[in-house]
C-alpha cells in the first residue's frame, strides 16, 4: 500500500508523489536439532571463528566474504558481508547480549541487502546436553521491515545455517 502525499506552496500548482510504504511485521519461530556430539563442541561451533567460519557463509563458488569480524563476548560484535555472483550484496551485523559457555548465547542482529535493512532480530541459541548427543535449539523473534523480507524465508534460512551446524559438527 502506497501513501500519496500532495506537495502545493502555490494552489494552482500542487502535485502529487507516491510515498514508498511502510510496514513491520513480527514473528518469532523456534528451529530444534539434535546433534551427534557434545555440548562443547556444538557451542564451540558458534563461539570459535574458524569452526564458525566453516558452515556460517555463503553458498560456495556464489558468495564471496568482504568483510568478516568476529569479536564474541558479551558486548562483542560480528559482522559478515558478501558479494553474490549476481552482485547483491548480503550483510549480517549483530551484537552479543548473554553468553553462557557451552550452555547459551543470546544476540541481535540486523540483516542488509545492498543496504536496505531487511530486518532485526534477538537470537537465542540454546545448547542442551542429551547423553552422548546435543540438542541444538534456536529461537528467533523478529521484525521485518517494508515488505523486503519475511519471517517464512528467515525461517528456511535459518533451517538450513542448522543444517550446515550439524553437518559440520558431526564431520568433526
Amino acid at each position: 500500500m502506497n501513501a500519496h502525499v500532495t506537495h502545493s506552496t502555490n494552489p494552482a500548482m500542487s502535485q502529487t508523489t507516491t510515498a514508498p510504504a511502510r510496514s513491520a511485521t513480527h514473528n518469532t519461530f523456534t528451529i530444534e536439532r539434535r546433534v551427534k556430539a557434545p555440548a562443547e563442541r556444538v557451542y564451540a561451533a558458534f563461539a570459535d571463528p574458524v569452526a564458525k567460519a566453516k558452515w556460517f557463509a555463503g553458498t560456495t563458488g556464489q558468495w564471496t566474504p568482504d568483510i568478516r569480524d568476529f569479536d564474541f563476548r558479551v558486548g562483542g560484535h560480528e559482522r559478515l558481508r558478501g558479494t553474490w555472483h549476481t552482485g547483491m550484496v548480503s550483510d549480517f551485523q549483530a551484537t552479543y547480549f548473554d553468553i553462557v559457555p557451552n550452555e547459551r548465547i543470546v544476540y541481535t542482529y540486523d540483516m542488509y541487502v545492498n543496504t536496505k535493512k531487511l530486518s532485526v532480530s534477538l537470537a537465542t541459541i540454546q545448547v542442551i546436553p542429551e547423553g552422548a548427543t546435543t540438542r541444538l535449539v534456536i529461537t528467533e523473534q523478529g521484525v521485518f521491515f517494508d515488505g523486503n523480507d519475511d519471517a517464512a524465508n528467515r525461517e528456511r534460512g535459518t533451517q538450513g545455517l542448522m543444517d550446515k551446524v550439524v553437518a559440520s559438527v558431526e564431520a568433526g
